[in-house]
């Protein structure tokens, strides 16, 4: 299954699966399972951070699938990112050391920088700090005196790579300016309903991969939302080509030129994610697609950050 799915290029000479397995909101034993799972299913490309709490669970996953020699390790490539309360200097490497003692790996494949805006640091798993307000407190470290810590990762063997997630153009262009390792990366959130293609092409333009996490909106079957998973003219799409919406979703992202990352813990939707890479979508299909993009497609905003200095979403991309 494994060389059916095209690899992509980094700008480093490293590549990576033209898909990942995101874990945001897997947990405990389920998390373990269904990373066991996309393994089996052939996913090389595990896409983590501290955040979310599961650094173990992926971790316990793959050295279990390299003691079964169902794996090397060199043939996995594991993303997990530094969160908001680590970017002062002095906390960068040994946070990068802790996400390396909760997987059991002596590397990382990439770092990323989760957010470009910083929160004061009250303890390594006071990941919300809060004033008495019940307010996230916030500081304005500067994301180049972070990144200046993150090359020093490389330099070290911690991490093979280091990029950046939630960058708007304007600061990645800033930090290209200002830097010694180029990202490699840049995790954004991109979907029908967000299809930031200007941010896209920025990256292009400068040889940053965009992997795409939220590929499919957060689904709320419920509420029949996002509109673009739920929509007759999808369904219509996915029956030309006996596929399902999901599948159609994800497609799409990897022919505008991001790597999605869909999240699942059901063995069948997780195999049925990673089998998108045997069909065609044609014009008519993306002008479908295309037509679900909206200024108020962002799942994920932020708010908690709209006055820091370094708010990525206040311009267009």
């Amino acid at each position: 299954m494994t060389s059916k799915v095209p690899f992509v290029k980094n700008n480093n000479g490293t590549q990576i699966q033209s898909i990942g397995l995101g874990t945001f909101k897997s947990l405990g034993g389920d998390c373990e399972r269904a990373t066991l799972h996309a393994i089996d299913a052939g996913y090389r490309h595990l896409d983590c951070a501290y955040f979310y709490g599961n650094e173990a669970e992926v971790g316990a996953a793959v050295n279990k699938k390299i003691a079964e020699g169902v794996i090397k390790r060199e043939e996995i490539f594991i993303t997990t990112k530094l969160w908001c309360h680590f970017h002062e200097p002095e906390r960068v490497e040994h946070a990068c050391r802790k996400s390396l003692e909760n997987f059991g790996l002596d590397y990382i494949d990439l770092y990323l920088i989760h957010f470009p805006y910083s929160y004061v640091y009250r303890g390594d798993n006071e990941t919300i700090p809060l004033n008495e307000k019940g307010e996230v407190e916030l500081t304005e470290v500067d994301y180049l005196d972070t990144w200046r810590e993150m090359e020093k990762l490389v330099e070290l063997g911690l991490t093979k790579s280091i990029g950046v997630s939630n960058f708007n153009s304007e600061q990645l262009a800033r930090l290209l300016a200002n830097c010694k390792i180029k990202p490699i990366h840049n995790q954004i959130e991109c979907h029908p309903a967000l299809n930031q293609r200007k941010l896209i092409a920025f990256c292009r333009q400068n040889d940053i991969v965009v992997c795409a996490f939220c590929p499919l909106g957060r689904p709320d079957p419920s509420k029949k939302k996002p509109d673009f998973l739920f929509d007759d003219k999808v369904q219509a799409i996915g029956d030309k080509y006996g596929k399902t919406r999901a599948q159609i979703v994800l497609r799409y992202l990897v022919e505008i030129g991001t790597v999605p990352l869909p999240k699942s813990s059901t063995p069948q939707r997780i195999e049925e994610n990673f089998n998108i890479f045997d069909f065609q979508l044609d014009d008519e299909d993306h002008k479908v697609l295309e037509s679900f993009n909206s200024p108020d497609g962002r799942v994920v905003r932020a708010l908690q950050a709209v006055n820091n200095i370094n708010y990525p979403f206040n311009i267009e991309f």
